[in-house]
C-alpha cells in the first residue's frame, strides 16, 4: 500500500511538472502587427510599430493558453506622414485621450492541426467588443544567448465604426484586416528572496 502511495505521489509530481505554465513575453523586434483598409479600390497597409504583451502557455493543453497585449496608437504608420497625423486626431483614434488598444483573451478553442479560435475583448477608442482571432502556433526554438522562444501568427478582420474610428463612407473600407506575427521569449521565474 505504501509502495502505491509513492508511486501516485511521484506520477502526480511529474504530472503537475508538465504541466507548469510558462511565461513569455513579446518581442516587438521580431514580432509585428499589421493592418490593411480599402481606399476606393487598393488596399492601403500601415503598421503599429510600438506594442507589449505577455503569454501564459500551457504546453500540454494550449486551450488553457491566455494573452493580453497593448499596442501604443501613437506608433501608427501607413507610410504617409498626413495620413498618420490625421488617424491620430479625434476623426479616428483620438490618440490624445484614448493613446492604446489592448486585447485581452478569453478562450483558446483547437481547431485545427497547430491552430486555435482565440475569444477576446479588444478595446480601441475606450469601446470593448469580443473579437475572434484565428491562431496558428509556429513552434518553439531556442534563441540567442540561450533565449527560449515561442512564435504565434494571427488574423482576423474587424469593423472600425464598431470602435467609433471614423464614420462609414464610400472611400474608406468598414473592414479592418489584422495580421499579427508573435516572438516572444520565455520568462525565467525570479529566484525567492534572501531574508
Amino acid at each position: 500500500m505504501q509502495v502505491l502511495l509513492h508511486a501516485a505521489l511521484f506520477a502526480a509530481l511529474l504530472l503537475s511538472g508538465r504541466a507548469a505554465v510558462e511565461t513569455y513575453r513579446i518581442d516587438p523586434a521580431h514580432s509585428s502587427v499589421v493592418f490593411s483598409v480599402r481606399h476606393f479600390l487598393a488596399k492601403v497597409p500601415g503598421t503599429f510599430a510600438q506594442f507589449t504583451g505577455t503569454l501564459t502557455v500551457d504546453r500540454e493543453n494550449f486551450e488553457r493558453n491566455t494573452i493580453t497585449a497593448t499596442v501604443d496608437i501613437g506608433g501608427i504608420d501607413t507610410k504617409h506622414d498626413g495620413r498618420n497625423k490625421h488617424l491620430l486626431s479625434a476623426d479616428f483614434f483620438l490618440a490624445e485621450k484614448f493613446p492604446t488598444a489592448t486585447f485581452t483573451s478569453k478562450s483558446w478553442k483547437k481547431s485545427g492541426a497547430g491552430t486555435y479560435t482565440v475569444r477576446g475583448d479588444l478595446t480601441i477608442r475606450g469601446q470593448v467588443r469580443e473579437i475572434i482571432l484565428e491562431v496558428k502556433f509556429l513552434g518553439f526554438a531556442a534563441g540567442q544567448r540561450g533565449a527560449q522562444l515561442c512564435g504565434w501568427e494571427a488574423v482576423t478582420t474587424i469593423d472600425r465604426t464598431d470602435f467609433g474610428v471614423g464614420v462609414p463612407e464610400k472611400s474608406i473600407a468598414d473592414e479592418v484586416e489584422l495580421t499579427i506575427n508573435i516572438e516572444a521569449r520565455l520568462q525565467q521565474p525570479e529566484a525567492p528572496k534572501t531574508p
